[in-house]
């Protein structure tokens, strides 16, 4: 039987933690046949990212035209989009999918290493472009207030973030909140008077290069394999802690989550 098909619009990590490479490793663990569309190049690894190339509007498009005329999606996850002009570009690509396609939004704004990852004028065009065609948005704490287009000084804070983030189009908003303290690591999503805390165990473990990009492509999965977001979301949940406790050192800084864990038994 052919699995499900996700396609995955982003950067790519030379170092192999995050981005296309860890995108495609989450599609492969959860179930799904996992395709591409490379939007930038960084030079990349456990240390930080030491450059990035954007590839031409004209071989996004065509990457993207390749996959989706002959192959077909069932969902779609878009990652680093890096300037304002990429992200009109994916955001026609977008429109351009069948009607009901599910797309989730990772709105990539830095590296783990606290590297740009996303042009400063490019986040408003993210918040008009993007936002509204969103299935699921996946904002991390850091991203929130910047594609809400307001600051976070608390909790009632990231509530009317999300609720913004409805009212400009997503269908659903789940706030991720890995970079808070604590023992516990509890994300939230946001719906149409739909509000669920999924939360998990935080692992005392530094190497966590790639959750973001890792959430939300098995997001991406579980909800190419017919599972409501709800579903999804918290089998993703699942998923994203184990890697986040199995991920292991590589390199002289903060390496990746384990995207294998349950093959390696851990």
């Amino acid at each position: 039987m052919t699995p499900r098909r996700v396609l995955t619009v982003a950067g790519s990590d030379s170092g192999g933690g995050a981005g296309i490479q860890a995108d495609l490793k989450a599609m492969l663990a959860t179930g799904v046949h996992g395709m591409s569309v490379i939007t930038a190049i960084t030079a990349q690894n456990s240390i930080g990212v030491q450059g990035a190339w954007e590839l031409p509007a004209d071989q996004v498009r065509a990457q993207f035209r390749s996959v989706v005329d002959d192959i077909g999606v069932d969902a779609v996850k878009t990652g680093m989009l890096a300037s304002a002009a990429m992200v009109r570009v994916v955001a026609e690509l977008l429109r351009s999918l069948p009607e009901n396609t599910p797309v989730i939004v990772d709105p990539v704004s830095v590296s783990k290493h606290g590297d740009a990852l996303l042009a400063a004028d490019a986040m408003e065009a993210l918040r008009e472009e993007i936002v509204p065609l969103a299935t699921v948005l996946t904002p991390n704490l850091t991203e929130l207030g910047p594609v809400a287009g307001m600051e976070i000084n608390g909790l009632d804070d990231r509530e009317l973030a999300a609720k913004r983030l409805l009212e400009a189009g997503a269908t659903w908003v789940l706030v991720k909140g890995g970079h808070d303290a604590g023992d516990t690591s509890v994300d939230v999503l946001h719906g149409d008077g739909f509000r669920e805390e999924f939360s998990a165990p935080r692992a005392d473990n530094r190497h966590t290069h790639g959750t973001g990009c890792t959430l939300a492509s098995s997001i991406a999965s579980y909800v190419a394999q017919g599972q409501s977001v709800p579903e999804a979301v918290a089998s993703a949940k699942q998923y994203i802690s184990g890697a986040v406790h199995a991920g292991f050192p590589l390199g002289a800084g903060i390496g990746p989550v384990d995207h294998a864990w349950r093959w390696r038994g851990l």
